[in-house]
Order: structure tokens, then sequence, then C-alpha cells
């Protein structure tokens, strides 16, 4: 049984080799792009408005709708990356409907490297946010001694996200090949489409987690700041 799409190698020359967990993720890219040039290329703001327009009304409101709860700031500036790995995340598992296709999620590489994007995103919109001081100063707080539990625990929630991840895809992948082998008709059906709605769950949790990371390291140092802020004010009136 084929547990993960790196398993597969479609062409190989040499040392360079073309795998699955390849071809699926540059066909998603591919169908990402067409699918968003195809919607965005007539967009009207008329009352009357294609159903595919409406469909991604639907999903940017929802987004940014999801990201202001979570964040309490403006969705605007983190919109463009929390909404790419939802879409990127969410499409992948739900072409599992198709037949012979394995969801690059299924692998370990690729679920790696998105919680790398994640590591790699919330220092730039600390830094952003905060400024450069402004973000490294919440790594040796409340006292200096804090600064390498500070940096484990960067990297212990980067390889959560990965495992999460990869684990709950690729068990789901593997118990409905079970299925198929044992029972081949109705049950493994309902566990494909049990499936679905495990790919779109882990999505949005992969999305919202990355926007709580990111939201931390904003509200952490605003709050520092603020603090920081309060007491020169008091200082001052002593």
């Amino acid at each position: 049984m084929t547990i993960s799409p790196d398993q597969i190698v479609l062409w190989q020359w040499g040392w360079l080799h073309i795998n699955a967990t390849l071809a699926y993720t540059w066909l998603i890219m591919l169908l990402l792009t067409l699918g968003s040039w195809l919607v965005t290329r007539r967009l009207s703001t008329g009352p009357e408005i294609s159903r595919w327009q409406n469909l991604l009304e639907v999903v940017v409101t929802g987004l940014r709708d999801q990201i202001r709860d979570v964040s309490r700031q403006e969705p605007g500036p983190y919109l463009p990356f929390v909404g790419t790995l939802f879409v990127f995340i969410a499409t992948s598992n739900l072409l599992t409907i198709v037949p012979w296709y394995l969801p690059p999620t299924g692998s370990l590489s690729t679920t790696t490297a998105l919680a790398l994007c994640v590591l790699t995103a919330v220092p730039l919109y600390g830094v952003l946010k905060r400024g450069a001081v402004g973000y490294l100063r919440h790594y040796v707080q409340p006292t200096p001694l804090m600064l390498p539990f500070n940096l484990i625990g960067e990297l212990s929630r980067t390889v959560a996200l990965a495992v999460r991840l990869y684990g709950n895809i690729m068990s789901g992948t593997v118990i409905v090949g079970i299925l198929i082998s044992l029972t081949p008709f109705l049950f493994p059906i309902v566990m494909q489409l049990l499936g679905l709605l495990t790919g779109m769950i882990q999505a949005y949790i992969f999305a919202v987690l990355a926007m709580v990371y990111i939201a931390s390291a904003s509200s952490a140092h605003r709050q520092s700041d603020e603090g920081l802020g309060s007491r020169g004010e008091e200082n001052g009136s002593d």
C-alpha cells in the first residue's frame, strides 16, 4: 500500500527525480492560478455577478472575518498569506475524490514546507508590525533566561504544525485504502466523504493556527510596548 506520494516516482534521471508529491503540487498550483485568473478577469460591481465571483466573495469574506476574530486586527495584511495556505490545503484535500490522486499534504515534506512558511512569516509580520527591536524583545521576557525556551517553543510548534497535518491526511488515506481492499462498495464511499470533511477541517485548523501564531507575535509586542509606555508616563509624572 502506498502511504505517501513521495513513494511514487514519475520520472527519474540519475539523482534527479520527480515524484507524485511534486507533480500534484504543481498541478494544484496550476489549477489555482488558472482558476483565479478565470474568476477575476470579469469581476463585476453591479447587482448581477457570476456564481464563481459569488463563491470567491464568500470565501474571501469568510477568511477576513476569521482573521479579524482571531487577531483582533485589520485582516488586510494577513489575508494573502493565510488565505493562500487555506486555499492550497483545502484544494489539495478536496481533490482526493479524483481516482489515483494522492494529496501532497499526505507527504511530510509538503507539510514541513508549509510549516516552515509559517515559521518564516511569524517574525516577518512581527518585525513589520512592531519593528526588529520590539519583536526580538519578547524572546528575553520576562527574563533573558527564557531565551532558549522561547526559541524551543517556536521550533516545537512548527514541528507540531507539520506533523498534525501530515498525520491526519495520511491516516485518512490509509484507512480508506484498507476499507476499499476489504469492502470495495458502500462503506469506503462514506469514509471518502468523511475524509473530505476532515481535509477541510485540517485546512481550516492549519490556517487558524498560523494566524494565531502571527497574531500572538504582534499583540504580545504591542502589549509589551504599551506597558513600557505607561510605566514611562508614570515615572515622568512622579
